[in-house]
């Protein structure tokens, strides 16, 4: 069986994602065979496994960072929210419904079962699992039925690190008001903290880390510095959505959806040089940019009403009439049509017109898309024909099926004969998540707007994601290595608790 570590947090994002990627990474590079794990994901970017399975894209990364292929017992259960105060459950990659927060809190215990059976699975296959809790451990209002965090380490037996978001302040009183509010038992599971984030000199901080270590009688096991790496993260509080400074030769606005889903997609742009990428939510912050994309959501059809009422559909249609380039992603693809019809109340329910931007219907259905795709564009026309005949590859999770009127250009074909997405004048969309991940893609949709501006594209730079990923991998791992007693840390590994 495998030997497990679990990585806690003492508030969300305080960096528990990318530390258990950096130890996957640590442990691959000396030769184990390691596997992240986080038991109950909420996160509104999901991913599609080769099976058609869905699982959060957090557990996505930590498996690249592993060098291992993704599997939903890496993420048996994920919550996708629907709205503040329901969220649509997905068990082993399946959906089992929609339930409220109360109704949820009061039936996960009864997918333990599942949570042991795909960890089990797991330490049959692998050297070390590298556990992922969620939000806090000290939340007193949940701990009676927690199944993410200490709940989780007991099931699995695993020692804890407890991570400290230094950036956001208070690290200090956070990591021992955690300590506080557990119990004996759990706070005996702790075997080291971790401080995140650090900007500084480090001798400044050592009387704190002493007196840390006194209060809660746990070593401090590393201090991991602010890292500027480029690897995906899925947690809403991301700093690229506050990257609003528009200082690229083209500017690519993506609007900014409540209920925004897989913003992931569109990193690959953001990474050419020349192309300023970035998130807005207000017709003020959206100014006058090259390009629109319309992201993914979890609820195309609220997230339409919101557009609506913030003014920010209207300013949409004038660019559009203007002739920019507008591209819609799944739930903005089917935002872009003329109506959207929700029969079973799938997301809101009832009839809503689109924006009447491609000539297309969508009707929401009781069963999810859910599939890995390679194809090509096809013969596109328009400012963005340079996609013609490109190949590329990516994968569907929607719940509503869109057709279209017969003269209307498909954007792409899949191998397996099927098509998708479509293009009219300059309004394109697609359902494929992933879509600009291939290079001569998102080179081809830069080049477009370079030219469109009068610009020189003979010097567009773009590289191979992969290699550039794996790059960003190792380079977290030398992180986490000169952060982290790793001597120690291994030495939690076999001593357990």
């Amino acid at each position: 069986m495998a030997k497990s570590i679990m990585i806690q947090g003492t508030m969300s994002n305080a960096g528990k994602s990318l530390i258990v990627a950096g130890l996957c990474r640590v442990f691959q590079q000396d030769g184990y065979r390691v596997a992240p794990f986080k038991s109950q994901n909420m996160a509104l970017n999901s991913f599609i496994t080769k099976e058609g399975l869905e699982m959060g894209r957090a557990q996505v990364m930590q498996c690249e960072a592993a060098g291992i292929e993704p599997s939903v017992m890496m993420n048996p259960i994920l919550l996708k929210p629907t709205n503040d105060v329901g969220s649509q459950v997905i068990v082993n990659g399946e959906v089992i419904g929609n339930m409220s927060a109360s109704d949820y809190f009061r039936y996960k215990s009864k997918l333990i079962p599942d949570i042991m059976k795909a960890y089990t699975v797991l330490s049959q296959q692998y050297d070390i699992i590298v556990i992922e809790g969620a939000g806090s451990p000290a939340e007193i209002n949940l701990k009676s039925e927690d199944i993410v965090n200490m709940g989780m380490a007991k099931m699995a037996k695993a020692p804890v690190l407890l991570a400290g978001d230094i950036d956001r302040g208070g690290v200090f009183a956070s990591l021992v008001g955690t300590f506080t509010l557990l119990e004996e038992d759990e706070k005996a599971m702790i075997k080291g903290t971790i401080i995140n984030k650090f900007r500084g000199d480090k001798a400044i901080l050592q009387p704190g880390l002493e007196m840390l270590e006194e209060m809660v009688n746990v070593p401090v096991v590393g201090v991991i510095p602010y890292l500027h790496l480029d690897i995906d993260d899925e947690d809403s509080l991301t700093e690229r959505f506050e990257n609003k400074v528009t200082v690229g030769l083209v500017d690519i606005a993506v609007i900014r959806l409540p209920r925004i889903s897989n913003f992931t997609d569109f990193n690959p742009l953001e990474c050419i040089e020349g192309v300023h990428l970035y998130y807005v939510k207000t017709v003020n912050e959206l100014k006058d940019p090259d390009m629109i994309i319309l992201p993914g959501t979890k609820n195309t059809m609220e997230d339409l009403k919101w557009l609506r009422e913030s003014g920010l559909e209207a300013a949409i249609l004038k660019q559009a009439a203007a002739g920019k380039i507008i591209f819609g992603v799944c739930g903005g693809y089917q935002m872009l049509g003329e109506y959207l019809n929700d029969p079973y109340h799938t997301e809101y329910g009832g009839e809503m017109k689109g924006m009447g931007l491609l000539p297309i219907r969508t009707v929401f259905a009781e069963q999810k898309t859910r599939t890995q795709v390679q194809g090509h564009f096809g013969q596109v026309s328009g400012k963005l024909q340079a996609l013609s005949g490109i190949p590329f590859e990516g994968y569907e999770i929607h719940m509503g099926q869109t057709q279209c009127r017969e003269e209307i250009s498909h954007l792409a074909q899949f191998e397996n004969g099927l098509q998708d997405g479509n293009y009219y004048h300059q309004v394109y969309g697609t359902y494929v998540h992933g879509i600009f991940d291939r290079e001569e893609v998102s080179k081809a949709v830069a080049t477009a707007l370079f030219e469109q501006k009068g610009l020189d594209t003979s010097e567009i730079l773009t590289f191979d994601r992969k290699a550039y990923k794996e790059k960003q991998y190792d380079l977290l791992a030398d992180a986490i290595r000169n952060s982290l007693d790793m001597k120690q840390i291994y030495q939690i590994l076999e001593q357990g608790i």
